[in-house]
Formats: C-alpha cells, sequence, structure tokens
C-alpha cells in the first residue's frame, strides 16, 4: 500500500512537471510578424531564420521613429537578441540582450519592446519568400554582378506578408535606411506595400511592383525602384552565406 502511494506521488509530481512553461515549445512559434499599438503608435516585429527586425512608426501620420535588428537565439526560457543595428542607440549594437516571452494562442507577452506589452500575430514564417535575404547582386551593362558578403550590407526579412529591409554596417555602427509593410508575391509579381520609410515619409502609402523569381534558391526581382529608376537585384538566404 505505501508503496502504491509514492508511485502515486511520484506519478502526480511528473504530471506537475509538464505544466510548467517550457519556451522550447514556443522557439519556432515565435517566427513571423508580431504587432502591438497604442494610438497611431504602431510596433511592428519580424523574427525570420534568427534575424529579427523591430520598428515603431506612426503610419497615419507618415512618421517614422525608429528601428532596430539583429540575430537571435534562445538560451532556457529567454530569447537572446544581438544587436546590429539602433536608430536611436548606436551604443546598444554588438550588445547581447535577454528578453521573456510566453505565446499563448496568436498572443505574444514578452518584454521585448522595452517594456512588458502583448503583441498580436499577423503570419507566421510561410511561403517560398519567408526567410532573411541578404542583396547579393545587380544587373550592370546587361549582366549579374555578384559581391562577397561583406561589413556594409542590405538585409531584407520576409514572413508570410510582412517585409522590412535595413541597409547597415554593423562594424562601424552606420545605418544608411530601413522600410517596410505588407507585400504579396503571386503569379510572378513581387508587390510591395510601404508603411514607412526612414528616408521619405511621402512614400509611406505607395506600392511598389516588381518582376520575382527564384533561381537556384536565389531571389531575383527587376522593376523599378522607390526613386523610379530601372533596378534588377539578385538576393540570397542570409543563413546560406
Amino acid at each position: 500500500m505505501l508503496k502504491n502511494i509514492k508511485l502515486l506521488v511520484i506519478g502526480f509530481i511528473v504530471c506537475l512537471s509538464s505544466f510548467k512553461p517550457d519556451n522550447s515549445l514556443n522557439r519556432g512559434i515565435i517566427n513571423g510578424a508580431w504587432k502591438t499599438q497604442e494610438g497611431t503608435i504602431e510596433q511592428v516585429l519580424l523574427l525570420s531564420d534568427g534575424y529579427f527586425m523591430h520598428t515603431i512608426f506612426d503610419q497615419v501620420n507618415k512618421e517614422f521613429i525608429q528601428s532596430r535588428g539583429g540575430t537571435y537565439q534562445f538560451s532556457g526560457s529567454d530569447l537572446i537578441a544581438t544587436v546590429e543595428f539602433n536608430t536611436v542607440d548606436k551604443d546598444q549594437i554588438w550588445q547581447k540582450i535577454n528578453y521573456s516571452f510566453i505565446i499563448k494562442k496568436d498572443k505574444l507577452s514578452s518584454d521585448l519592446s522595452g517594456k512588458k506589452a502583448v503583441w498580436n500575430l499577423l503570419d507566421k514564417v510561410q511561403g517560398n519568400l519567408s526567410g532573411t535575404w541578404r542583396m547579393s547582386g545587380r544587373m550592370q551593362d546587361g549582366k549579374i554582378t555578384y559581391s562577397q558578403p561583406r561589413a556594409r550590407k542590405t538585409l531584407k526579412v520576409l514572413t508570410g506578408s510582412r517585409f522590412q529591409w535595413a541597409a547597415i554596417n554593423a562594424e562601424t555602427k552606420e545605418f544608411f535606411g530601413t522600410g517596410g509593410g505588407s507585400y504579396t508575391f503571386e503569379k510572378g509579381k513581387y508587390t510591395e506595400k510601404i508603411e514607412f520609410f526612414s528616408r521619405d515619409n511621402s512614400r509611406v502609402g505607395a506600392s511598389l511592383s516588381f518582376d520575382g523569381k527564384l533561381v537556384d534558391g536565389n531571389w531575383h526581382h527587376s522593376g523599378l525602384s522607390s526613386t523610379g529608376n530601372p533596378i534588377y537585384e539578385v538576393w540570397t538566404k542570409e543563413n546560406q552565406k
């Protein structure tokens, strides 16, 4: 009888331990696009392929406020971010910052924004273009010229329906620009709708369409840039460099 009671107690303890928070189960779920908002101030967080971008902006009043980004990994129940760019605090670059997070259904509770906040899921990482891409080549004089990875780089993070690009040099702590919003990719047409743009707020609300295709794992797209100039760019997955 005593032996049976001991077995029941052990079983009960095991059951209780199974209900302890385990963010290892949320590590894949956190990848995607998240949003939190106060009034007209929006915060959008993209996490894909081990890279994140977090931006604060006012789409209604066409105001870019700030942005930062970098790599991320997990330690226990925390997410550890290594910052590669920060438009308001260069001293944060290369710092490792621990953030707590809990995911329940389509809600993310975290201090990723600097204070506790609840983020709503916009989409998950899915589709052929989802991931973190580095610009690796351009068409020049009818020929594609590729460049080797270097400190100055332009990255673009895409989830299922959201995008953000950033041109940075983490080694020199330089920031050259960023923009983002929503996108669609259907029947060879890649279309972006701009919700924020650090270089020119007047572009907010505009849509840009490009011809797009995947060739040997690289993403080719061509069309007209935000300034109206013709472009042909090649992007390579950052985790394949």
